[in-house]
């Protein structure tokens, strides 16, 4: 996409940007290949640098009650200084590799309702920088992931919704500043028991670690588990059974207590002790940013409306 009116603080007839992603779907840990297009304005340019960042929908708590905003997580630079010429047409190939805590957006070909990520481009030219480009990018699961959430299908529990909330999660080898959860409402053969369940999945490149938290009338449950990448040669059904009838015969913490409870995740659970400004939420070095340039964020919102209409 070429969003040429994004260019506008570089001047008029500056330079105009298109990115375009050759893995607009990736998987945790695989590379984000593409190439940069940039088209010379009218004038000879001065480009310091060319930045890809990977931005997520972020949720953030603060004393107001709930807001949501762009978080940047992870950043690529594609080029230092050059000269462009005017009118130069020049293509600057990118690749790198995607975090393994990059939250999932689709599943079987679905997208997840909630779910907004994407790669957002950074043009920075005679130090006026202008995030000109955004354009959509969808997470697959990994095979060990895909085994975890097919699990819960098999047993019955009805997707409701995912999103990501600043903050993170105790006792946990978190690294984003920020987590996903995947809501379930409880499968019949619970009813009763719990009337819905958050599942957060913290990915590394050696395991999976599984944080589960049921929604208990009068108090919440939460339960934590380890799996390995080789767990996806096998059906995890039983597996993912017995930790729910676990969690409930306990009615308290599971395997590796401790997670943290707190004001900041809206009475349900972990991340406590979260702190955000109403305008800008600075949570553990995630800046989310609230009020963006309308023309970005317009742009911005338009690519996810259209990659991921229902």
């Amino acid at each position: 996409m070429v969003f040429k009116k994004l260019l506008g603080a570089l001047g008029v007839g500056g330079p105009t940007v298109d990115t375009v992603l050759s893995t607009p779907v990736v998987r945790p840990g695989g590379l984000i290949e593409g190439q940069v297009h940039l088209t010379g304005g009218t004038q000879e340019s001065k480009v310091n640098a060319i930045t890809l960042d990977l931005v997520a929908r972020v949720e953030i708590e603060h004393a107001e009650g709930e807001a949501n905003g762009l978080a940047g997580f992870a950043r690529h630079v594609v080029t230092g200084p050059f000269t462009l010429a005017a009118g130069e047409q020049r293509s600057l190939p990118f690749s790198f590799a995607a975090p393994y805590e990059i939250p999932v957006t689709e599943l079987a070909g679905q997208h997840l309702h909630g779910m907004a990520l994407g790669v957002r481009t950074e043009v920075d030219i005679a130090g006026a920088r202008d995030k000109g480009d955004a354009d959509p990018l969808g997470v697959e699961p990994l095979p060990v992931q895909r085994r975890l959430l097919e699990a819960f299908a098999a047993l019955g529990f009805r997707f409701h919704g995912a999103d990501l909330e600043a903050g993170r999660i105790h006792g946990t080898a978190q690294d984003l500043p920020f987590y996903q959860e995947i809501e379930y409402l409880a499968a019949p053969q619970y009813a009763g028991r719990f009337g819905a369940l958050e599942l957060t999945l913290i990915t590394s490149a050696e395991r999976v670690e599984v944080v589960l938290e049921f929604d208990r009338s009068g108090s919440d449950v939460i339960n934590h588990h380890v799996v390995e990448h080789a767990a996806a040669e096998q059906d995890l059904t039983g597996l993912v059974d017995g930790w729910i009838q676990e969690a409930l015969a306990k009615g308290s913490y599971g395997h590796g207590g401790g997670h943290g409870h707190g004001d900041g995740h809206g009475g349900h659970g972990f991340g406590g002790g979260l702190v955000a400004g109403a305008a800008v939420g600075a949570v553990g070095g995630l800046v989310v940013e609230e009020f963006m340039d309308e023309v970005v964020e317009e742009a911005f919102e338009d690519a996810f409306e259209e990659a991921f209409e229902d």
